[in-house]
């Protein structure tokens, strides 16, 4: 965020969900009123995913420059179980699956409910599938508390038991009914669960992919040329992308340190806990470290 005040350079989130159409519409919705004063928000992400394995050391493989490749993280030796992917369990280069796909829907219920930096997070979880090389939990439930509003994060790497028949989404509850919203469409409730109205994309999406070759990114991409080209506003500027992962990242803090989190709302500092103010930062590889 310093970068792009100091430069003056237009910054895009990929939380390209900011730039679906139908998305966008029932946010308004909400924000006007459709469900009532909305309060409650729950997001959701299920997965498959196979073990890791436990990783050997190899050689590099001839297509891969390893060293760039690890960027700024300290230089670890090359095993056969790191990429394409599997990158994100490890901890020196990932941030587990609520950074992973996490961000995404937690930032759309952050979206409807108007919020941005909670008062207090607490996050529960573990690795309970496989015992591998796997370093994050494959199992995270984390809630944000505000101080009229609650957003909870459910992740499940291993275990694709759907919510609400969908393997990802969001729900947002409010005084007089519910909205249910996902990549595919949106559907909305009385107070009571009964559905009174719905909109459908006519596509389907799914957590398996790795992609993201979608309507919805390709709109994400458009808003940010138009930006650079015209100047028109951004759909997910880098301030506001940054209190969504922020906050994620503070859940994965608390998972770590085992306890709850209290946070100075203006900017998500945590407050009275020097342990986990350790990890608002990371360790570089020598000469990588940003500065301005």
């Amino acid at each position: 965020m310093e970068a792009q005040r100091k430069y003056g350079k237009v910054v895009q989130m990929g939380t390209q969900q900011r730039s679906s159409a139908h998305t966008i519409e029932i946010v308004d919705k909400i924000h006007n009123g459709v469900i009532g004063r909305a309060y409650y928000a729950k997001a959701w992400y299920s997965n498959v995913r196979k073990s890791i394995g436990i990783g050997k050391d190899a050689p590099v493989p001839a297509q891969l420059d390893w060293d760039l490749w690890q960027g700024p993280a300290p230089r670890q030796p090359y095993k056969d179980n790191v990429q394409p992917y599997n990158w994100h369990w490890f901890k020196i280069w990932g941030t587990g699956e609520t950074l992973n796909n996490g961000t995404h829907e937690v930032d759309v219920c952050r979206w409807a409910l108007g919020v941005d930096f909670p008062n207090r997070i607490t996050s529960s979880g573990g690795r309970y599938q496989f015992k591998d090389d796997w370093q994050f939990y494959d199992t995270l439930v984390t809630s944000f508390e505000y101080d009229d509003k609650l957003i909870d994060w459910e992740g499940k790497c291993c275990q694709g038991m759907k919510i609400y028949n969908r393997d990802r989404g969001s729900t947002i509850m409010g005084t007089t009914g519910t909205v249910l919203v996902d990549r595919d469409g949106y559907e909305i409730y009385d107070l009571k669960g009964n559905k009174t109205s719905e909109f459908k994309t006519g596509k389907a999406t799914s957590s398996s992919d790795l992609t993201g070759r979608d309507s919805m990114t390709d709109a994400h991409f458009a808003n940010f040329i138009a930006a650079v080209k015209t100047g028109s506003a951004l759909n997910a500027p880098v301030s506001v992308g940054n209190v969504a992962v922020t906050m994620l990242q503070l859940s994965n803090v608390a998972w770590e340190v085992n306890r709850e989190l209290h946070l100075d709302p203006q900017d998500g500092k945590v407050q009275n806990d020097a342990e986990a103010m350790k990890m608002w930062s990371r360790t570089y590889e020598k000469g990588w470290a940003p500065h301005l």
